[in-house]
């Protein structure tokens, strides 16, 4: 009897040691994904090519829409691209940080590795919109969603970026474009699953994911929205610094 409840101890003592190392595993996925995502590229990348905090130039936002508007398209989309590849490197390698199974119930149709890409991704974006980096004034989000969902739904993101363009195009408003394609993606989602019985892993937790970080969006682009029903936002257009060409 006393071997068996030395034995029952040591167990649970082991169980709790293995849950704490998880749990220590998965808050350092979400901290590396934090920091990553906080790393501040538009504010970089203005202060080397032109000396500025963009944050103080065209609409104010420290994100690669901003730059396009002060530094043109090639340096603009190299800062979207970056923004991206932030969400990438979050979901595809920091998230392997995490080396054994979830410290609680998996209740969503994904494995576990999956939902811990999820926690990296949402992680990654919240790192963009405040970072730590940049007293809490980082971008809105957009570019690192895109990296995210380019490897969780790669054809509903092609669709949704369609409509995007179709947007921009028409009214030059990128905020307009990145608010109507952040609504426009669970929608495909939707439309694609239910009515074209297209196949998605995790479609029933994915939906929930999409229409949270699509009111993510809508939240983060709050002050755009007001401009765009008063008619004071401000359509793309390149604005020249001075002394700079």
């Amino acid at each position: 009897m006393p071997s068996l409840l030395f034995h029952s101890k040591f167990l649970s003592f082991s169980t709790f040691k293995s849950k704490k190392n998880v749990m220590i595993s998965l808050s350092l996925v979400i901290l590396l994904s934090y920091i990553i995502g906080s790393f501040p590229t538009s504010i970089i990348i203005s202060k080397l090519k032109g000396g500025i905090d963009i944050r103080n130039y065209g609409s104010g936002n420290a994100g690669g829409t901003n730059v396009i508007r002060v530094f043109g398209w090639k340096v603009g989309v190299g800062v979207i691209l970056f923004d991206a590849v932030k969400g990438l490197i979050a979901v595809l390698l920091v998230a392997r940080v995490m080396y054994d199974a979830l410290p609680f119930k998996n209740y969503t149709p994904f494995d576990d590795f999956t939902v811990v890409q999820i926690i990296a991704g949402i992680s990654a974006i919240s790192g963009h919109i405040w970072s730590i980096f940049a007293n809490f004034r980082g971008g809105k989000g957009v570019a690192t969603t895109l990296g995210i969902f380019l490897g969780l739904a790669p054809i509903e993101l092609g669709i949704t970026m369609a409509i995007f363009f179709l947007v921009l195009g028409i009214s030059k408003y990128i905020s307009l474009g990145s608010v109507v394609a952040g609504v426009s993606f669970p929608v495909v989602m939707v439309v694609r699953h239910n009515i074209f019985h297209a196949h998605l892993t995790g479609y029933n937790t994915l939906i929930y994911v999409s229409i949270g970080l699509s009111l993510l969006l809508i939240f983060t682009h709050r002050s755009n929205i007001k401009r765009l029903l008063s008619g004071t936002e401000k359509r793309l257009t390149r604005i020249h610094l001075p002394n700079h060409k």
